[in-house]
């Protein structure tokens, strides 16, 4: 019988428990001994023990049979088993980090696998959360999610956002509805002292981009004084924050209509509106039609939607990231800034730095690189998880020699 009571064995292959030990929790379908625990016996998201192959206990989890990393462990711990207790005990653990970080309640509240709840991102707004499941034990969890959340932060509102892409590999549908309160439509977030008014059902992810706060927040060496494109600009986070720490105007560039007009009323909200302009239309298209009509800029920030989502989109993401920066750096006068970000996992800082390098060389600029920047602290990295370590933010100056 297994010691984690109502737990059924999921017993890996010899040797496939060093990565576990080593702090990463997830378990790959090739490393399951099927002879010993069958996965076609297992239902998804079945709560699981976790062990090696002698049979002696690495954790309690979850399975999907169904999907390449079958297992995810969530506790080592024997005396506290995946439960929805011990969600809530997460849950506390996760809101004391940011408590300490940030004097008012706009932040992730819970970055999945660094928080020890795989599968589960919460975004705080306030009164109002934001859940986002993306496999199928935390989706089983659901309603002790919601038990939770009532019980450490007493949200009034409860979004599910649950339309990520990634929910396919799980075998999940997609759907986004109010998980319980009066779910508002639009939120109000402060950020930098700068207030912006956030969608709820229909933004991008789950409604604001928390990770680049941090990097936001000390423009002003940069920007000072100086005309500022703001590409794949969203809400505004980078043009407001720019003109805010003094750059005299942001063109922003998104190819959405509805997050121009988020973007222009947020202007307005801050008394910002006389210093910004808003452009619609494909970026590459928008930049191309920027410089051949002469336009220059003394800042530009390339802050585009992750271009390689998977190892296959390797050549053709490097080759979009090569186009953008390259473009970007058309448009930035004899010598500015270019503020260079990804979000894609598999290019790796030095490859984007790389790709800049190449992409400067190439139409004979010069680069020095300023300054490198990191995910904000309310998404912190797991160090046995390189997964967790997303996003790149390259500050540098470009110039003509």
């Amino acid at each position: 019988m297994s010691s984690s009571e109502g737990f059924r064995p999921l017993r890996l292959k010899k040797k496939e428990e060093r990565r576990i030990k080593m702090g990463h929790p997830w378990v790959y379908s090739n490393e399951i001994d099927t002879g010993v625990s069958p996965l076609k016996e297992f239902s998804a998201g079945e709560a699981v023990e976790i062990q090696d192959h002698q049979g002696h206990v690495l954790g309690t989890g979850y399975v999907n049979p169904h999907s390449l990393i079958c297992a995810r462990l969530v506790s080592r711990d024997s005396k506290h088993p995946f439960s929805a207790s011990l969600i809530v005990h997460r849950l506390k653990v996760a809101l004391s980090l940011r408590e300490r970080l940030y004097e008012q309640p706009y932040y992730r509240l819970v970055f999945g696998e660094s928080d020890g709840l795989p599968g589960l991102v919460i975004d705080r707004f306030g009164d109002t959360c934001v859940v986002q499941v993306s496999t199928a034990g935390m989706e089983l969890m659901i309603e002790s999610i919601a038990e939770a959340l009532h019980k450490v932060v007493h949200p009034s509102a409860i979004w599910l956002r649950n339309d990520s892409s990634i929910r396919k590999q799980e075998g999940l549908e997609s759907y986004v509805r109010c998980l319980t309160g009066e779910c508002p439509d639009v939120t109000e977030i402060i950020e930098h002292d700068l207030r912006f008014h956030v969608p709820m059902a229909s933004g991008q992810k789950t409604g604001w981009f928390y990770d680049q706060r941090d990097n936001r927040k000390d423009l002003a060496p940069y920007v000072n004084g100086g005309r500022v494109l703001d590409v794949f600009s969203y809400l505004g986070g980078w043009g407001l924050q720019s003109v805010a720490q003094g750059a005299a105007s942001a063109l922003c560039v998104d190819d959405s209509a509805t997050a121009l007009e988020g973007l222009l009323a947020n202007a307005e909200l801050n008394h910002l509106q006389d210093q910004i302009t808003a452009m619609k239309g494909d970026a590459f298209d928008v930049l191309k039609a920027l410089h051949a009509d002469g336009e220059r800029f003394d800042v530009v920030v390339v802050d585009p939607p992750a271009f390689i989502k998977r190892r296959k989109d390797m050549k053709n993401g490097l080759n979009a990231y090569r186009r953008i920066n390259e473009l970007a750096m058309r448009l930035i006068d004899r010598d500015g800034f270019l503020i260079s970000c990804s979000c894609s996992y598999h290019l790796s800082r030095e490859q984007l730095v790389g790709v800049m390098q190449g992409s400067a060389r190439h139409i004979d600029r010069d680069l020095q690189i300023l300054a490198h920047g990191y995910q904000s602290k309310d998404h912190p990295m797991h160090p046995a998880i390189a997964e967790t370590a997303y996003l790149k933010v390259v500050y540098s100056r470009v110039t003509r020699r």
